[in-house]
């Protein structure tokens, strides 16, 4: 399983870009036209860090950044 936070799950999720031609109407154009819709994938923000088990091992694991900042992993001492 890569690419999935081991800690709360987070995974990639799909989306789209959208491609606008065109000049705006309040900059005196007709309008942006959509000329392209194509899919594309969000990844989450993983990095592979070494965490100290709740027996207390230490392993590596990868951990979104989110999870980093709220202090959901604990750091082996230096």
């Amino acid at each position: 399983m890569s690419r999935v936070c081991e800690v709360c799950g987070k995974g990639p999720s799909t989306g789209c870009t959208i491609v606008r031609h065109g000049l705006a109407k309040a900059k005196g154009g007709i309008g942006l036209h959509t000329t392209g819709i194509s899919k594309r994938r969000f990844l989450p923000n993983l990095r592979s860090v070494r965490s100290v088990a709740t027996n207390g091992a230490v392993s590596r694991v990868k951990v979104c950044a989110s999870c980093l900042k709220s202090g959901k992993i604990t750091k082996p001492s230096a």
